[in-house]
């Protein structure tokens, strides 16, 4: 069983290093469900894992000049002081048992679970469709930018990574390339740098409420950067667009899974 867990964990840091995202979609599932982690915890660790595995698929991004830093300020900056407070203050503050309809009683570890596996099939389905057209090289002329929409979205996509511990970067892409007019290539790259900085900043907005199993976090998060250098490897022999639909919809059967799990075999307060 354990090895299987690790092989999961594997998988996270392929599909980052395959389709530039959608591995941390898998981050709180394999915690919670593989390694039994709780999942307020679980949230906290996949911050840890997709952050490290993002930073070090940014880098050879960086170096062949495929990360925007101007746009990557620009979105990451309310990204990061969102992510930070959501897990620092808005988490703690949420009570065990958050409400309750007849008989079913809504935990806190409930609540996040269902969040999660809402942000999965949204995330699905994102993946499951077929992209719409968008320029290799980028607009000639001047890069624009719609700051206002890009410093909301950054702080709506910082709450969202905070609550649910996922990087979001089938949400932080589509933006880039819209309200940034990024090639797609550059958005992925620019995505990667801003998941790391605000998965890690954010991470540690828990440091001072939860207990961390270094040991546990550590393995699972190496075994995720081997995943992502095996991901990037196998990149250039594959079609990436063919393997995103796929993963599309085993993420979309995996988002229905943990629903119909968590309404009907909640998870415990703890493992």
């Amino acid at each position: 069983m354990l090895i299987f867990s690790y092989m999961a964990a594997a998988l996270i840091g392929l599909s980052l290093g395959l389709i530039g995202g959608g591995g941390s979609i898998l981050t709180v599932p394999v915690l919670v469900y593989l390694f039994g982690v709780e999942p307020v915890v679980a949230t906290a660790y996949s911050l840890f894992i997709v952050g490290a595995t993002a930073l070090v698929g940014a880098y050879p991004k960086f170096k062949q000049g495929m990360v925007n830093l101007k746009t990557a300020i620009i979105f990451g900056i309310p990204s990061i002081i969102a992510v930070f407070a959501t897990r620092a203050y808005l988490v703690p503050l949420i009570p065990k048992e958050v409400f309750t309809v007849g008989e079913f009683v809504v935990t806190k570890n409930i609540l996040m679970m269902l969040l999660f596996a809402i942000l999965m099939v949204a995330a699905s389905v994102s993946m499951i469709r077929d992209p719409k057209k968008t320029t290799e090289e980028g607009d000639a002329g001047p890069q624009k930018f719609n700051i206002p929409l890009i410093l909301l979205e950054g702080l709506i996509v910082g709450v969202l990574t905070g609550l649910v511990g996922a990087g979001g970067g089938f949400l932080i892409i589509p933006a880039l390339v819209v309200l940034s007019k990024l090639p797609m290539k550059q958005a992925v790259g620019t995505s990667l740098l801003i998941i790391a900085a605000k998965s890690l900043i954010g991470f540690t907005g828990d440091l001072g409420h939860l207990q961390i199993d270094w040991n546990l976090l550590l393995s699972v998060t190496a075994v995720a950067v081997v995943g992502i250098f095996a991901g990037d490897y196998l990149s250039k022999k594959i079609d990436g667009s063919k393997l995103k639909k796929g993963f599309g919809w085993f993420v979309l059967v995996m988002g229905i899974y943990i629903i119909v799990k968590e309404l009907y075999f909640p998870t415990g307060s703890g493992h």
